[in-house]
């Protein structure tokens, strides 16, 4: 999985060079240790083109606390949609 920090601004995409994003939500999935956590609903910027996607630094703060809180408590998979309470 790829998270680059920007500001949430339309930019190229860096990987297929030939779309720009727009503002959209995806689904992140991160993985450790066997297990998965799914955070749905991550406003994002989205290549219009490959669609690959750009978190903004705050966003990858708030994805990250929710994951290794459900990595803390010890889940083997577990879906969270972005605003709900970890």
């Amino acid at each position: 999985m790829k998270i680059l920090l920007l500001k949430n601004e339309i930019m190229e995409c860096v990987i297929c060079k030939n779309g720009t994003t727009e503002l959209g939500k995806v689904t992140v999935t991160l993985e450790r240790e066997g297990s998965i956590i799914a955070i749905k609903e991550v406003p994002a910027d989205i290549c219009t083109n490959c669609g690959e996607y750009y978190l903004s630094a705050e966003m990858t703060k708030e994805v990250l606390k929710k994951a290794e809180d459900a990595f803390d408590k010890g889940v083997e998979i577990e879906v969270i949609k972005m605003g709900s309470v970890a």
